[in-house]
């Protein structure tokens, strides 16, 4: 299978950043693309470096305009599309939510964003609601895809929870960067994190994993900060944590990989690690801190 990852810098204009999402989907699949994942919150610049009841403006219902309009670019493209939306479910109630447009152009599924964090210019706690939909994989023509969001891509439970209903990868759009006062050893020290983790859970589950950031520097509107550079360095691994390409982290990007999806089970075979957890000994797990 062919998959399209779109790495992108987005301004202020959102018409302007969603025209640049459909050129490059079009161009994606002029180049074959069946899957084509799109960076977490796409639409707009991140808007979660400051707290402002005015940008709740932003949110928008599933099915709703980005729906619509996405979908429509699937079904003339016959591609399945991976977006991520600021969901308003209800008045006061709104979501960080993945949706999952099938080739023919309807919703195939939706993920709400788990967990959600709250930190020094990612304040995505005072915007989302923790999702209610659980950990379950979306079942589309290319295949059953485990979609995550973000910071969902630290947690192995996540992963593993994906894997256990069947997904057959593993794809997290993403939002993810340095601040400026970081160092150069602890941007390292960052990047190399966020590759590994998500690596392990391609190994951990025999899974391929598709990870789509954005880039360029976003400002913090309110100056407490300077601002995110968003480090690009999208990725996709095969099921034992082979790089199998992965994406600048300075320069909008568009790439077309191709996976094999039955090397998942031959790697299982391998390497059974489903057949060896001892299930009987993880009660522990569903506890806060033992």
């Amino acid at each position: 299978m062919k998959i399209g990852l779109i790495q992108q810098a987005n301004g202020k204009d959102r018409q302007a950043n969603i025209l640049k999402l459909e050129k490059n989907i079009r161009a994606c699949a002029q180049e074959g693309a069946e899957l084509i994942v799109l960076q977490e919150l796409h639409n707009s610049l991140y808007f979660c470096q400051t707290e402002d009841t005015d940008l709740f403006d932003l949110a928008e219902p599933i099915p709703g305009p980005s729906t619509e309009y996405f979908g429509c670019l699937a079904k003339e493209l016959g591609v399945v599309c991976v977006l991520s939306l600021f969901e308003r479910r209800a008045p006061g109630l709104y979501h960080n939510t993945a949706v999952v447009l099938e080739k023919d152009g309807t919703i195939a599924g939706k993920y709400r964003k788990m967990h959600i964090p709250d930190d020094p210019a990612y304040y995505e706690k005072f915007y989302f609601t923790p999702g209610d939909l659980g950990f379950e994989p979306i079942d589309t023509s290319v295949g059953r895809l485990g979609v995550l969001v973000c910071w969902d891509q630290w947690y192995p439970e996540a992963a593993r929870l994906m894997a256990m209903r069947g997904a057959e990868l593993l794809i997290y759009p993403t939002a993810i960067g340095w601040e400026y006062k970081d160092t150069q050893e602890e941007k390292s020290r960052q990047l190399n994190a966020w590759i590994t983790v998500q690596r392990g859970h391609a190994v951990a589950n025999g899974l391929p994993v598709v990870a789509v950031n954005r880039v360029g520097h976003e400002i913090d509107p309110s100056g407490q900060t300077n601002g995110i550079q968003f480090w690009g360095n999208s990725f996709v691994a095969g099921p034992q944590g082979e790089l199998l390409a992965q994406l600048s982290d300075e320069q909008e990007e568009i790439r077309i990989v191709e996976i094999d999806k039955s090397r998942s089970e031959q790697v299982r075979r391998w390497w059974p690690f489903f057949r060896d957890r001892r299930i009987d000994a993880f009660e522990g797990l569903t506890e806060r801190y033992l």
